[in-house]
C-alpha cells in the first residue's frame, strides 16, 4: 500500500469545504522567508553576530539586504547593508516550519494564538518575533545581543479563507473567531 503524501492528505482534509477536484488545487507551502535587520550597520561585530544566529536559526546561510536609497537623517546610503534574508524552501521549509509550530511558538511569551487577520489577501502570513532567544539554537549566554526577526509563510492558496483553513490544518495554532475582544 502506498502512503499518502502531503498534498494528497491536505486534498482529503480540504476538499470538500473548497469543492476541490484535483490534488494539484489544494495548497501547499511554497516558501518560508525569515528576515531581520541589522539596526547598528556600523558595528562590523553586530553584524556578524546576526548574520551567524539566523544560519543558526534557519541551517541556511543569509543573503544581505541593501538599502533602496539614501536616507540622510539615518546616516545611510544606498547600497549600505540593512539586514539579511533567508528563503527556505522543500524540506528546508517543512523542517522549520515543523519547529516554529510545535517548539517556538509555545515558547514565546504570553503566546495566545496568532490572531487570523494577519493572513493577507494573497494567503500569505508573516509573524514577527521580538526575541531570537525563542529558538532553541540561540545561547541564553547570548542574551546581551537579542534582535527580532519575521517570518514569512508563503503558500499557494487563492484567498485568505481557504489560506486560514490550511494554516490550521497544518497545525499552526490560530486564535479561534469566538476569541476576538
Amino acid at each position: 500500500m502506498k502512503t499518502q503524501t502531503q498534498q494528497q492528505k491536505t486534498f482529503e482534509a480540504l476538499k470538500t469545504a473548497f469543492h476541490y477536484k484535483s490534488v494539484m488545487q489544494a495548497p501547499k507551502v511554497s516558501k518560508i522567508v525569515v528576515s531581520t535587520g541589522v539596526g547598528a550597520k556600523h558595528d562590523p561585530k553586530k553584524r556578524a553576530f546576526i548574520k551567524d544566529r539566523l544560519t543558526r536559526i534557519t541551517g541556511q546561510a543569509p543573503a544581505a539586504r541593501t538599502a533602496k536609497k539614501s536616507i540622510a537623517t539615518f546616516k545611510m546610503r544606498a547600497g549600505d547593508e540593512v539586514g539579511f534574508q533567508v528563503t527556505l524552501r522543500g524540506a528546508r521549509s517543512e523542517a522549520f516550519l515543523n519547529k516554529l509550530i510545535h517548539i517556538v511558538l509555545p515558547r514565546s511569551k504570553d503566546f495566545r494564538g496568532i490572531k487570523p487577520e494577519t493572513i493577507d489577501e494573497m494567503g500569505n502570513i508573516t509573524i514577527g518575533f521580538k526575541e531570537n532567544i525563542v529558538f532553541p539554537e540561540t545561547a541564553d549566554e547570548d542574551s546581551k545581543d537579542i534582535f527580532g526577526l519575521a517570518v514569512t509563510i508563503v503558500t499557494t492558496a487563492k484567498n485568505k479563507r481557504e489560506a486560514e483553513a490550511f494554516l490550521r490544518y497544518l497545525g499552526l495554532p490560530l486564535k479561534d473567531a469566538e476569541a476576538k475582544k
